[in-house]
């Protein structure tokens, strides 16, 4: 079993900047491949980005250019740093992990999840 505990949402004007943390505790390593997603009232759960256990990373384009995933092994820990925010990027945010090979934005394919952190920009 794998725990993950985000922290850092909160509420900032448009153009701010958050940075979102997951710690992972149980049977997890810097091998799984880890992703946050997010999800607004009355849409579906929507991919943001991934990063693989060799580090590679993928992002949503709606976010391209303004977010950044990582992690950091020795703390098990990943991390989404949010610039540029913009209402529309207003919603609950997820971490996600799993441990298969295919590092992919399928919300299908991740077996754990944390509770989620409220994210809210205004204009």
């Amino acid at each position: 079993q794998v725990q993950l505990v985000e922290s850092g949402g909160g509420s900032v004007q448009t153009g701010g900047s958050l940075r979102l943390s997951c710690a992972a505790s149980g049977h997890s390593d810097s091998s799984y491949c880890m992703a946050w997603f997010r999800q607004a009232p009355g849409k579906g759960r929507e991919g943001v980005a991934i990063i693989d256990g060799e580090g590679a990373t993928l992002y949503a384009d709606s976010v391209k250019g303004r977010f950044t995933i990582s992690r950091e092994a020795a703390k098990n820990t990943l991390y989404l740093q949010m610039n540029s925010l913009k209402p529309e990027d207003t919603a609950m945010y997820y971490c996600a992990a799993s441990s298969l090979r295919v590092c992919t934005m399928v919300y299908a394919l991740f077996p754990y999840w944390g509770q989620g952190t409220q994210v809210t920009v205004s204009s």
